[in-house]
């Protein structure tokens, strides 16, 4: 499909949330996710998809070390007290550093290689196809990590200015980078992304994290949203969640949606880069629930440079942003655009406050917070999302 003005949704209602009964999420949550869904009606058996999981998570602990496990989810007290919340209230931090590749990224992904996987077990595919994403950071070193577990080949799309630190990586995980300087006749955009879709038409499987590109991006994602609301459930009163290309926010509000709960979602974008607010604020004087038929006239790149430390979510178009437009108007949240001010001192004060080596895009959620602090209560539980170890 060459249109990408589109989304797709996992439509199911979850609530309410089963216990946790395994420390995987992939094997926990294994009955609400799609790449299962297509394998046992494929003719996979449960302990056949369970096994899979298995043996793909040992081949990525072996890479990386460290597996996919629930992540740590709790208040964070010395943060709470910074910021002046009362005993009732607090920020919760959701720390995806100590994830695979740390970051919350693999997690997209490995909903994609595992239905590569099972297609593969069932005769239904091949692993002739080379792998491909458009990143230059989390999502890269991820895709990059989960490749070389599984011994695919990947190409990755990068900027000419992408760090040093992070190629070195990629090269070293076997990933075939591919520098994407722009070029003359190149439509607006990232010019990475136009190579990654050119990379596409000619027969590369997607293995970004991106729902447009790829839906089943978006499938592995909300377990994210199910883990926090076995923590905190219906207590929970707002969220706040950086966004680049836009697919963290999309899922987490899915994923506490898909178990009936609506705390506030508001969708923190850096000053210097902010696509999205611009969309919302487009679409409702469209009309938000039209919004997907008035693409053009919401959602486009940013003209500007894109300028922050957290340069991780300098996406100059938010691809998942009907997700995200979704999950803000239908909790009675927002999109929040951060002072560069208050991103390097989220960064500061979260990273002092909580001891976690997170990367200022890590922390851009908070930023997000401190932004409107005047406007959320001192008993109010928020929430913020903690992914990208600082490197």
């Amino acid at each position: 499909m060459d249109d990408r003005h589109h989304v797709l949704h996992i439509v199911r209602r979850l609530a309410p949330l089963r216990p946790l009964d395994d420390a995987d999420p992939f094997i926990a949550f294994g009955s609400e996710l799609a790449w299962q869904a297509f394998a046992l009606a494929n003719g996979l058996t449960e302990e056949g998809t369970r096994a899979l999981v298995n043996q793909v998570g040992e081949r990525i602990a072996a890479v990386d070390g460290a597996g996919f496990t629930v992540t740590p989810f709790a208040r964070a007290d010395a943060l709470s007290d910074a910021l002046g919340f009362g005993e009732d209230g607090g920020v919760w931090v959701k720390d995806e550093t100590g994830g695979v590749a740390g970051s919350h990224k693999a997690r997209h992904l490995m909903s994609i290689l595992l239905h590569i996987k099972a297609a593969e077990v069932l005769g239904l595919g091949g692993r002739e196809a080379r792998l491909a994403i458009a990143s230059c950071g989390n999502a890269a070193l991820a895709a990059a990590t989960l490749a070389a577990a599984d011994q695919r080949e990947l190409e990755v799309f990068v900027p000419p200015w992408a760090n040093a630190s992070v190629v070195d990586a990629l090269h070293r995980l076997r990933a075939i980078v591919t520098v994407c300087p722009r070029q003359d006749g190149d439509p607006p955009g990232d010019p990475c992304v136009h190579r990654f879709r050119e990379a596409v038409a000619a027969g590369a499987v997607p293995f970004g994290v991106q729902g447009p590109e790829n839906a089943l991006a978006l499938d592995g994602g909300r377990t994210l949203g199910w883990e926090m609301t076995n923590v905190v459930g219906a207590e929970l009163d707002r969220v706040f969640v950086q966004v680049g290309g836009g697919a963290l926010a999309a899922c987490v509000g899915r994923g506490l949606a898909d178990a009936g709960l609506h705390p506030r979602l508001h969708a923190v974008q850096a000053q210097g880069c902010a696509p999205l607010a611009r969309a919302w604020s487009n679409a409702h004087q469209l009309g938000a629930s039209q919004a997907g038929r008035h693409w053009e006239q919401c959602m486009w790149p940013w003209e500007d440079e894109p300028r922050s430390v957290a340069d991780g979510i300098l996406d100059d178009e938010t691809y998942d942003w009907l997700g995200v437009l979704a999950a803000i108007d239908g909790s009675g949240g927002s999109a929040v655009v951060a002072p560069e001010a208050a991103i390097v001192e989220a960064h500061e004060l979260g990273a002092a406050t909580t001891g976690i080596p997170v990367s200022a895009t890590g922390t851009a959620g908070l930023a997000g917070l401190l932004a409107v602090r005047a406007d959320v209560g001192d008993d109010e539980r928020v929430a913020v999302v903690f992914s990208g170890r600082d490197r």
